[in-house]
């Protein structure tokens, strides 16, 4: 770790190790946030830890900064826990292998959580510091934000004065966002039966291809292993008595699913029959897939022949075709905003368990109307064939700020540092800022962060020298007087 260690932001990247040596992943988030109620009471500084694990630190303006505005810093303490196939690391229990890659960082076999922790890191390298000139500054941690804001939720902010919130869960180094999407999240539950049949049991991996963030990246029109998986048993199905037997893939709602694995029954006599389609099938999303996501591919492997356990020829069948008929991807390009996804949905999780196959969906839409029309065309489309539906996590869209001080101040810092205007932009995916801004009237707010790449990948990395840049700007935004 050379880079880091002799690195102008060495208390931010200190601070990130330490974080990356605590297990966070959405949903075991109760060792991290212990964490930071620890550095706020070793330090002597203000703070509330609430019941659902948010933190919230305050450290008082420094000599001089006394009349300034308050600044809010505000990140997510979780993280999206995924890692590569045949890695072994329990990550509820284990910490993160950092490995160095030029000017870039990333953990070992797993994701890196530089989403966002980078965020938490240097809110705390500045919470830490006697020597950095500041107004008062509150830092909200919160939690859980991967997996639906339930921290930005429930979380109270009594204790904040500030009106101007400096967000740091953004992965564009120079784009200053000023509104995204809101959304939510659906769960399908479809009931199956079981029943045996005499057939050759086939153990199929739709594999090899990119994911990605489902706000970031959807646009890009990246294979979704979940939806191929359903293609493929569909395409099949057509050929030959095809049950299914088992199937799980993806790990997390808001991630472009990369891995579906599956294994089907095929009658006894119409092997040929499926082998030939399965071949068509991966020729021709092969060719579709050619350039947006080239890696994809099929892996199969023929075992042996008995009587298995199977979804009935009906449940098969209704599996497949909701899998085929759910829309999936970007939905609508904002008419506004070129360039900007509207409306779009990711089937990131499927698993069929014991009496059920569970369908897990991230529903994003900068447009309230559209949002729900499609969580009430996936509901109609899934009722239509008997299974149940929930909506839970709906988190409303952060709407764009004519007239912003805080946003003024910016760009006229990142001006007078960098000799170039930023980017003033919207996103797709869902930010905290939205559920934040209903908390507080009136508030004032902009999301930046360092480069990243790929995340909530196993392939996720952070660029050492964006996150330098990044430290001094926060540095200079924050000691520049109104």
């Amino acid at each position: 770790m050379e880079r880091t260690a002799c690195s102008k932001a060495r208390e931010v990247f200190g601070f990130f190790k330490e974080i990356c040596r605590i297990p966070h992943g959405s949903g075991n988030i109760g060792q991290i946030s212990d964490y930071l109620a620890a550095f706020a009471q070793k330090r002597g500084l203000a703070y509330v830890q609430d019941p659902a694990k948010n933190v919230i630190i305050v450290r008082e303006a420094t000599p001089g900064y006394e009349g300034e505005e308050p600044v809010i810093l505000q990140g997510h303490m979780d993280m999206v826990a995924v890692k590569k196939p045949g890695c072994e690391k329990d990550m509820r229990a284990q910490g993160l292998d950092l490995r160095e890659d030029g000017d870039w960082l990333y953990a070992q076999d797993t994701s890196l959580g530089g989403d966002d922790g980078i965020a938490v890191a240097i809110m705390l390298a500045v919470l830490d510091s006697d020597e950095i000139a500041h107004p008062r500054v509150e830092a909200v941690f919160t939690v859980d934000e991967e997996t639906g804001m339930d921290g930005a939720r429930a979380i109270d902010l009594g204790i904040c004065k500030g009106r101007r919130m400096l967000n740091l869960d953004s992965e564009d180094e120079g784009i200053f966002l000023t509104s995204c999407a809101g959304g939510a999240r659906l769960h399908g539950r479809l009931p199956v039966v079981y029943e045996e049949m005499e057939g050759c049991l086939y153990r199929l991996c739709v594999e090899g291809l990119q994911g990605g963030h489902s706000g970031g990246e959807i646009h890009k029109e990246r294979g979704n292993s979940n939806c191929l998986a359903g293609r493929l048993l569909y395409t099949c199905q057509k050929a030959a008595d095809v049950r299914l037997a088992a199937m799980e893939g993806g790990l997390a709602d808001n991630a472009i699913p990369r891995l579906t694995r599956m294994e089907a029954v095929v009658r006894k006599g119409e092997t040929a029959a499926f082998e030939a389609a399965l071949e068509c099938f991966e020729k021709a999303v092969a060719k579709e897939l050619s350039v947006k996501d080239p890696g994809f591919s099929v892996a199969v492997q023929k075992k042996e022949t008995g009587s298995f356990s199977v979804l009935t020829r009906e449940d098969s069948r209704k599996a497949a075709f909701l899998l085929l008929a759910l829309p999936n991807g970007v939905q609508s390009m904002s008419a506004d905003i070129p360039g900007l996804v509207q409306t779009s949905l990711n089937l990131g999780i499927l698993k069929l368990s014991g009496d059920a196959m569970h369908l897990d969906y991230s529903v994003r839409s900068s447009l309230g109307s559209e949002k729900e029309l499609l969580l009430d065309k996936v509901g109609a489309i899934m009722e239509s064939q008997g299974c149940s539906h929930t909506v839970t996590g709906e988190y409303p869209a952060w709407e764009y700020r004519k007239d912003s001080p805080l946003r003024d101040k910016m760009v006229a810092v990142y001006r007078e540092m960098y000799h170039k205007e930023p980017k003033i932009e919207a996103i797709h995916a869902g930010l905290e800022c939205g559920l934040l801004s209903g908390k507080i009237p009136d508030l004032d707010c902009v999301s930046i962060g360092p480069d990243m790449r790929d995340i909530h990948t196993t392939e996720e990395k952070l660029c050492i020298s964006s996150v330098e840049r990044i430290w001094e700007y926060v540095l200079a935004v924050l000691q520049k007087k109104d």
